[in-house]
């Protein structure tokens, strides 16, 4: 694959630093200038720079810019877009790094890692950073360490696949999210950076407004990776549904998806331990937070978990708790053991699940990698 890139530069009101960055810019390649709205003249102060300017007559956001460009950079016949802010935030001297690595993985979405050793740097961008990674872990399992960075290199593939609903900045996080969810591969880059001091900072990120944005989008996000259905993958083919009804089929079909049996292993025998315990109505947010965080199948535990339903496992846990505190199998079921005594059930609940908990996820663990490691061998041995 020939790599083209294009050097995208969204801007808003960024009249006093445009200049500087679109000439600093072309020394690495050419250079496309979305005016999402600007009424300062900006863009007037760069009219002899050999570059190209899109304008949008009224302001739609930074999300819209990047998508404006995106369909630009198609007509223009290239491979990807490179997007760096005009605020002079971003230094252009790292652009042969992004334009390095997506030589080396064009598949793949890079994201510029800010460092943050500099002076003037907002405690705002610390907090923000932080826990926009966090979510990023969460809600996809991947990890970047600087998910609210602009500067970014994009495979234009990824606009024509991924349907996004934000426009505004919120809209560089559900790309990321989303593209991780279909199967692309997300990568951190070390970028400088430069805050100026607050007085003559600009910036149009507006506090309340886009950050209620960002986090009525993190809620949606969340909520849908918890849901125990596939991502569609940009490049795969579904083939027959996973279900726990049919282990060896569904096995085969994760295996297809790039899951490791070492993943499905773990994954399965998550779910069987945190099943045991009696995390009572909790037991499934706790293995899709768990499975999303360690990037492990969320089906897999889920579908694991369903063996610990009541009454078995509970009762056996709590047979066992009630020998560990009193030396003998608990025979009686009435309205006093079970009823006026169900504290000391929870707690042998407890006790039992302690012992069971890691015993049964062992067990589960090492069938489930015995399973998938046989059927891996046998797809593997399958002509192509």
């Amino acid at each position: 694959m020939q790599v083209k890139p294009l050097i995208v530069i969204p801007v808003y009101n960024h009249g006093a630093t445009l200049r500087d960055v679109a000439r600093r810019a072309l020394n690495y390649g050419e250079v496309l200038i979305i005016d999402d709205g600007s009424t300062d003249g900006g863009s007037d102060k760069i009219s002899d720079l050999e570059l190209t300017v899109v304008s949008h007559k009224e302001n739609l956001g930074k999300g819209q810019a990047i998508l404006t460009a995106a369909d630009k950079a198609r007509e223009l016949g290239k491979t990807h877009i490179i997007t760096i802010d005009a605020d002079g935030q971003h230094f252009p001297e790292d652009l042969p790094i992004f334009l390095e690595a997506i030589e080396q993985s064009p598949e793949a979405i890079f994201v510029g890692s800010r460092n943050f050793e500099g002076q003037n740097v907002p405690g705002a961008s610390k907090f923000g950073r932080s826990f926009s990674n966090f979510w990023l872990r969460v809600q996809t399992g991947s990890k970047l360490s600087d998910v609210q960075s602009g500067f970014r290199a994009y495979p234009l593939e990824i606009f024509s696949v991924i349907k996004t609903s934000e426009t505004r900045y919120a809209f560089e996080v559900e790309i990321l999210v989303k593209s991780a969810w279909a199967g692309y591969e997300l990568k951190d880059l070390p970028i400088e950076v430069h805050y100026p001091s607050p007085d003559e900072r600009v910036s149009h990120f507006d506090t309340i407004k886009d950050n209620v944005r960002i986090s009525l989008l993190n809620t949606k996000l969340t909520m849908r990776s918890f849901m125990p259905v596939p991502h569609r993958q940009y490049d795969k083919d579904e083939e027959g549904k996973i279900t726990p009804i049919h282990p060896l089929r569904s096995l085969r079909i994760l295996l297809s998806k790039d899951e490791t049996p070492l993943n499905l292993a773990i994954a399965g025998a998550m779910g069987m331990l945190l099943g045991t315990l009696p995390l009572i109505a909790m037991h499934s947010i706790a293995i899709l937070l768990l499975c999303g965080f360690f990037r492990l199948s969320k089906i897999t535990g889920l579908a694991v978990s369903q063996l610990c339903i009541p009454p078995l496992v509970p009762a056996l846990c709590i047979e066992v708790g009630h020998y560990m505190r009193y030396n003998q199998f608990l025979t009686e079921i009435s309205l006093q053991t079970l009823g006026y005594e169900a504290l000391d059930r929870f707690y042998e609940w407890v006790l039992g699940s302690l012992v069971l908990g890691p015993s049964f996820a062992a067990i589960i663990g090492i069938t489930i990698y015995i399973m998938a490691f046989t059927i891996k061998r046998f797809l593997d041995m399958k002509p192509q």
